[in-house]
């Protein structure tokens, strides 16, 4: 199939699938039925990974076998307990530069002051490993670790009227010190993992098994992909992505959301191609999912290929107020935010056109779902 085009609807459908969205409830007998985990599911807002991994057929998010910890864009993602060392040797840089560009604007001061990017994140790095020996609030951490480097690692922040480490260095440099985050907890608490050799950036990305390569694991689940998308979701140097790019990425076109024009040209994995094959679908909906604001399905980087219109891309990936998305087989149908008040839940639901009687039944039964979930009763869905 190299070279064959794909169309649209076929990209979603197999993301949909990679991503397990069309499991039954509880289809899965433990975290390692979750394909997701090597590559790590988000842990942003209210229902956060422990909803994205129901709705992939988890009954609970055990934390004995899923830790949290602040990894890819600095953000919290849910692994497998037993992965972490494999996952800090994978979501660590690819290079020097690379080190540089994740870190922002805490590579600047390093670099004037000659300290190379990835020195600069050992020394977080070492430093944290020997401030948290036990649970510890975050801002008592970054206070402590304030207080031990020097000029080059610290920065006056006008939000919060003091000096302090640059935050990204810190979050990337946490796992690497040996910590993780306790679910549920904000402000956000560390501890150490027991059992894990600190990696202190030893090793690198380079160096990654295929299960946990992060590049690998963009064109997995987010395939057929361009360079560009994956270097982004990574807030890695394209050129370090390149490098790195899968010997078995295929080079496919896909049309566009609109359907009209040349097909772009992006990458699937060799082993995907058949999955990408058009299913013959009959418009029927299957499979319905309320995904969260930042469902892993939702944090590709080809938005408009995922949603064509402008304005429904800006409300679904805004920056403040973010709502879930409605998902049918692969498509955004609209949005739905939840309003929780007295143990009762209300989920009101915005459809993107006309909502069919089946789609609107998918709909409540995954509202019953997300209300037994955060243990409350359905008070009933309402429309915009």
């Amino acid at each position: 199939m190299p070279g064959r085009p794909v169309a649209r609807h076929d990209v979603l459908r197999f993301r949909f699938r990679q991503h397990q969205l069309d499991r039954e409830p509880g289809a899965a007998a433990g975290p390692d039925d979750i394909a997701l985990l090597p590559f790590g599911v988000q842990d942003t807002g209210t229902d956060g990974a422990a909803w994205a991994l129901v709705i992939r057929g988890l009954p609970a998010m055990d934390p004995g076998e899923i830790a949290l910890a602040w990894t890819l864009r600095g953000a919290p993602h849910a692994y497998r307990r037993s992965d972490l060392a494999a996952v800090a040797v994978a979501t660590a840089p690819l290079s020097e530069p690379d080190a540089a560009k994740r870190i922002f604007d805490a590579a600047r001061p390093l670099k004037a002051a000659g300290i190379p990017a990835l020195e600069g994140l050992r020394v977080v790095a070492c430093h944290l490993r020997e401030i948290v020996s036990e649970p510890t609030v975050k801002g008592d951490v970054s206070g402590r670790l304030t207080e031990q480097v020097e000029q080059p690692y610290v920065r006056f922040c006008r939000p919060c009227d003091t000096t302090h480490v640059y935050e990204m260095p810190f979050r990337l440099a946490a796992l690497q010190a040996g910590l993780e985050l306790d679910a549920g907890t904000s402000p956000p608490v560390l501890r150490p993992v027991k059992g894990l050799s600190p990696p202190l950036f030893e090793r690198l990305a380079t160096e990654a098994a295929p299960l946990f390569d992060v590049i690998r694991g963009y064109l997995r689940f987010y395939g057929p992909a361009r360079i560009s998308d994956a270097a982004t979701f990574l807030d890695a140097t394209a050129k370090d992505v390149k490098a790195h790019w899968p010997s078995d990425a295929v080079e496919v076109g896909v049309a566009d959301a609109a359907g009209t024009g040349k097909p772009s040209p992006r990458f699937a994995l060799a082993d995907d191609l058949e999955a990408l094959r058009g299913t013959g679908a009959d418009g029927t909906t299957r499979r319905l999912r309320l995904v969260g604001p930042y469902d892993p399905y939702l944090q590709l980087r080809d938005r408009d290929l995922l949603v064509a219109d402008e304005a429904r891309r800006k409300d679904l990936w805004r920056v403040l107020g973010r709502p879930g998305a409605i998902i049918a087989d692969g498509e955004v149908i609209g949005t739905w935010r939840p309003r929780a008040a007295r143990q009762r839940l209300t989920v009101r639901i915005e459809p993107w056109g006309r909502l069919p009687a089946r789609a609107r039944t998918l709909v409540e039964e995954q509202a019953e779902r997300l209300a037994a979930h955060r243990g409350v009763h359905l008070a009933g869905i309402t429309e915009a």
